[in-house]
């Protein structure tokens, strides 16, 4: 059941151009492929804003390092991989049920800032993220999920049409968005990136002609 208070929200120019929703890019880097058994390391959500020419651009983004849930399963390759380490004694992290009510939070404050009703997930390979999404709000009962239940912009899609490359370094990279693979597979750093590449995608889409300005 989703419970949203926007009387007084005013339909943006970001809510007429995705018809209503808000668009989030989220990256998250996990400890393996299964949504339902695999821990959650990093979360990371831009919110994107609007201006009055109608290019998109970030507005905020949020990040947090998540405490692997009780019983759930970290594998080594994964590890290996994102150069994570869930146990460093100076890392900082939350539980899971924490970082995802907070990131709702923020989430729904804005959606009525812009006059959105539903959020909707932006992600390369949005599949991936979308399941851990969801698999998060079954493990733990959460209310009023922001996101869209299956719809989502998928960035590897999207730049395999833009610019014939669906790898997100390969894509930013013919894009002339700078990207450091040192940085990759932060939750944090690929959100940003994707963030820009999402922006960029649409921005010139709107240049060409794509929508009418309002």
């Amino acid at each position: 059941m989703y419970d949203y208070d926007d009387d007084d929200a005013t339909e943006s120019l970001l809510a007429s151009r995705f018809r209503g929703y808000l668009p989030v890019v989220v990256d998250i880097e996990c400890g393996g492929f299964n949504a339902k058994t695999d821990a959650i390391l990093e979360i990371s959500a831009v919110i994107l804003g609007m201006d009055e020419k109608s290019v998109l651009d970030v507005e905020q983004t949020y990040f947090h390092r998540v405490i692997p849930f009780e019983g759930s399963n970290i594998e080594d390759a994964a590890l290996k991989f994102t150069g994570i380490d869930p146990w460093h004694p100076l890392r900082v992290a939350r539980g899971e049920r924490d970082v995802f009510q907070d990131l709702f939070k923020v989430i729904r404050s804005a959606m009525k800032a812009n006059g959105c009703k539903r959020a909707i997930l932006v992600a390369h390979n949005a599949h991936f993220d979308h399941g851990f999404i969801n698999a998060a709000v079954a493990r733990h009962d959460l209310k009023r999920n922001p996101f869209h239940p299956f719809s989502s912009f998928d960035t590897a899609t999207l730049s395999g049409l833009a610019y014939g490359q669906t790898v997100l370094a390969r894509a930013c990279e013919v894009a002339g968005i700078e990207f450091d693979g040192n940085e990759a597979h932060s939750a944090k750093y690929d959100a940003e990136k994707t963030a820009e590449l999402f922006c960029g995608i649409v921005n010139k889409w709107q240049k060409l002609g794509g929508w009418p300005l309002r």
